[in-house]
């Protein structure tokens, strides 16, 4: 039944490069997932999506939101229009040949040229393995003759052989062939490289994961997004690329006005243009910028009714950025930061629970009703459960994505939706949470990260003298 009915079905292949993006597979599905829900597509209900393959089935109106899903994904590597698939040789032949001849016939007629790719998931196929699967396919009507520089039409014949980075089985675990229809947006990942990027910070997020970000965030073009943790505004940028409008706030004088010491090797000090909206100009996106304040994120300075289609943003974790708030008179201050033109600021700890609390405050506030919040939470593994994500009575949890940064600790990328307007009464509802105190074991997090990375530098040297 495959391709009949009033959609199409649609196999998409995965960019396998896991430890280039250095986000896991469930990220990838999840970004998809988020892409779907913005044109009116959906997994294939007939497939059961396996956590580990690059290749997933869709269900998809037309080729033309096809194109589009693929002009946004940073994850996919291409989308064909699925003609068959199976899990052997004899059922993938069996599917192609139910698969109506009418709506194969367009792309096979004798005024067009072809090719057929043969790619195999995770194993390596000789040159005459690949031609004894292309020699297998002679059943199909092919009309037109074969052109491997300049064809017509492009047809792919694809084989799955076992999980990411693991090793493969000799026989594959399932087929596909169709028709290639476009490639993904991977090449954004290149040209957006922190590496060639004009302003850059310590924390600068990774090309490819920012863009996933702003997927899952459902960044549509006149969105106006917000990061209240802004840093040098690399996630800023995805959004812009997406024709969202941005803006944001930083507690840090010197990194809002790019003032101070670089982050770059080989450069003491910053430029004199090196600020977030130079990086917008770099990219040809400065039309989308809207305004960076210096702001302290758990005294929010927004005035009522002010609304964001979408928060993306990543809390610093104490690790290489402080966790740092204004500090009051009755409190100890914890330092006192003089900036290079004199801004001095009193500041006390912050402490990770509570600024994951304020940002989910803030966003079940400040968010269209509809909208997402988009962020980081860092997590010591022995300790973690689903429960102890945080949650707000106006949002729901959309997804949850782990990132591995070492053997204890890792970072979930965790997608929420506001489904609920915010009333008064919702401003402090987490005390009233009895799962509040579980909660707070975030706040160790920096000390249990440092205590891994002092017991495998001790574990590195007694390996070294013996």
């Amino acid at each position: 039944d495959y391709g009949v009915g009033e959609n199409g079905l649609w196999a998409v292949l995965a960019a396998p490069s896991a430890a280039e993006r250095r986000i896991p597979v469930a990220g990838e599905s999840e970004e998809i997932q988020s892409l779907l829900s913005l044109c009116d597509g959906r997994f294939s209900s007939s497939q059961e999506l396996r956590l580990k393959s690059p290749f997933w089935i869709l269900d998809l109106p037309s080729e033309e939101i096809a194109r589009r899903l693929m002009k946004r994904t940073v994850c996919a590597k291409s989308i064909f229009e699925l003609w068959g698939h199976g899990k052997t040789v004899e059922e993938l032949h069996s599917s192609l040949k139910n698969y109506p001849v009418k709506k194969m016939a367009p792309y096979l007629q004798s005024n067009f040229t072809y090719k057929v790719i043969v790619h195999a998931f995770n194993k390596t196929l000789t040159q005459p393995e690949k031609i004894q699967r292309i020699d297998s396919l002679q059943f199909l009507p092919f009309k037109g003759r074969v052109d491997l520089n300049n064809p017509d039409h492009i047809f792919w014949f694809l084989e799955d052989h076992g999980i990411y980075l693991g090793n493969s089985t000799e026989q594959p675990i399932s087929l596909y062939f169709g028709r290639w229809i476009a490639n993904g947006q991977r090449e954004l990942i290149e040209s957006y490289s922190v590496k060639k990027r004009h302003f850059i910070g310590n924390t600068s997020m990774h090309s490819g994961l920012a863009f996933i970000m702003a997927n899952h965030g459902k960044v549509k073009p006149n969105n106006i997004v917000f990061d209240p943790f802004v840093g040098t505004g690399g996630l800023l940028i995805a959004s812009a690329h997406f024709g969202a409008y941005v803006c944001g706030t930083d507690i840090d004088y010197n990194i809002v006005h790019g003032l101070g010491k670089a982050s770059r090797k080989n450069q003491k000090w910053r430029g004199p243009d090196e600020n977030i909206r130079a990086n917008l100009r770099q990219y040809g996106l400065e039309k989308y910028y809207l305004d960076i304040f210096v702001s302290d994120a758990s005294k929010p300075i927004w005035r009522k009714g002010v609304q964001f289609d979408a928060i993306i943003t990543d809390p610093p974790y104490g690790i290489r950025e402080a966790t740092r708030k204004i500090g009051s008179q009755r409190e100890t201050p914890k330092m006192i930061e003089k900036s290079t033109e004199n801004h001095n600021l009193v500041s006390s700890n912050y402490q990770l629970s509570d600024i994951i609390f304020d940002l989910l405050k803030f966003a079940a506030k400040y968010l269209v009703l509809g909208g997402r919040l988009v962020y980081w939470l860092p997590v010591y593994k022995p300790e973690y459960t689903e429960e102890i994500i945080p949650q707000h009575p106006c949002l729901k949890l959309v997804s949850n994505c782990e990132q591995t940064l070492s053997n204890h600790t890792s970072r979930y990328l965790i997608t929420m939706e506001k489904v609920k307007e915010f009333e008064e009464d919702d401003y402090n509802s987490d005390i009233l949470d009895s799962q509040y105190l579980q909660y707070k074991c975030h706040d160790s997090f920096r000390e249990k990260y440092f205590s891994g990375v002092t017991k495998r530098i001790a574990k590195e040297k007694k390996d070294s003298q013996k």
